[in-house]
C-alpha cells in the first residue's frame, strides 16, 4: 500500500514552458521528486514519464494533475486512463474529500 503523493504536468511541445503547472503541483504539497512532465502531444498515451507515474502509484497514492485537458485530448481516452488511474489508486477522491467523476 502507498500513501505518496504524485503530479503529472504535460505540455504538447518542447518549447512550451510547463513551469506553471509543476509551481501549482508543488502548492498542492506534490514533492518535486514525485512530479513526472512529458513534453509531446496528448493525442495518445504513449508518453514515457507518465508510463513511468503509472508503474510506480499504489493503492492510496494521490494524483495530482492541474487540468484535465493536461491528461489528453481525447475524451474517450481520459475516461479510459481514468479507469486506469482509480484502479490503480483506488479511489478518484482527494485526502480533501474532493472527487472528480468523469460523467
Amino acid at each position: 500500500m502507498g500513501n505518496n503523493t504524485f503530479g503529472y504536468a504535460r505540455v504538447s511541445s518542447r518549447d512550451q514552458n510547463e513551469e506553471r503547472q509543476i509551481v501549482a503541483l508543488q502548492e498542492m504539497g506534490v514533492p518535486e521528486q514525485n512530479i513526472y512532465v512529458d513534453k509531446q502531444s496528448g493525442k495518445d498515451f504513449n508518453r514515457p514519464q507518465y508510463k513511468k507515474l503509472l508503474r510506480r502509484v499504489k493503492p492510496d497514492d494521490l494524483i495530482y494533475i492541474k487540468s484535465i485537458d493536461r491528461l489528453g485530448r481525447n475524451y474517450s481516452e481520459i475516461l479510459d486512463q481514468w479507469k486506469v488511474i482509480t484502479s490503480k489508486t483506488s479511489s478518484p477522491c482527494g485526502r480533501s474529500g474532493k472527487c472528480f467523476r468523469p460523467s
